[in-house]
């Protein structure tokens, strides 16, 4: 009987405590500072080589945008969106800010959110500014880089 207690013992003890998942191996601030580098580096480089390099450099090949309630999916289709656009313009600017970055506990999907600021300057010099609010997912690549899937 003493043995029959301690064997049903061991197995609820090992099915309570076996099946524990592990904990992520990693800091989850440490990866919304990576996100949120990754963020503000793609930021930079659509002010400094423009629009289509920064969203060429920063979309995973697998990479979804959804523009004027169209889906553009795939690098290779964003890239071809982006064909008749300059390469970098003057006239046309957009920044962002991200307000928000969270990441998923392991380590491998995040998202960030903010305001974004698009800017043409039209032919007699009067900007036109559109506003909006912005959401991006993260996910990190076989590299360890952060490359945006949803924009």
């Amino acid at each position: 009987m003493k043995f029959t207690i301690k064997l049903l013992s061991l197995g609820i003890f090992a099915g309570l405590f076996g099946c524990e998942t592990p904990s992520p191996k990693g800091n989850p601030e440490q990866w919304k500072q990576e996100i949120l580098k990754a963020e503000q580096d793609f930021a930079a480089l659509a002010a400094q080589e423009g629009i289509p390099a920064a969203f060429a450099t920063y979309a995973a090949d697998d990479a979804v945008l959804m523009r004027n309630n169209q889906l553009i999916k795939g690098k290779e289709e964003l890239q071809k969106s982006f064909a008749h656009s300059p390469a970098k313009s003057p006239n046309i600017t957009l920044t962002w800010t991200p307000d928000f970055v969270d990441v998923s506990n392991s380590g491998d999907l995040g998202y960030t959110y903010g305001k974004y600021i698009y800017t043409v300057i039209d032919s007699m010099g009067v900007a036109q500014h559109d506003t909006g609010i912005f959401h991006t997912v993260w996910k990190r690549q076989a590299d360890g880089n952060w490359r945006f899937v949803w924009d």
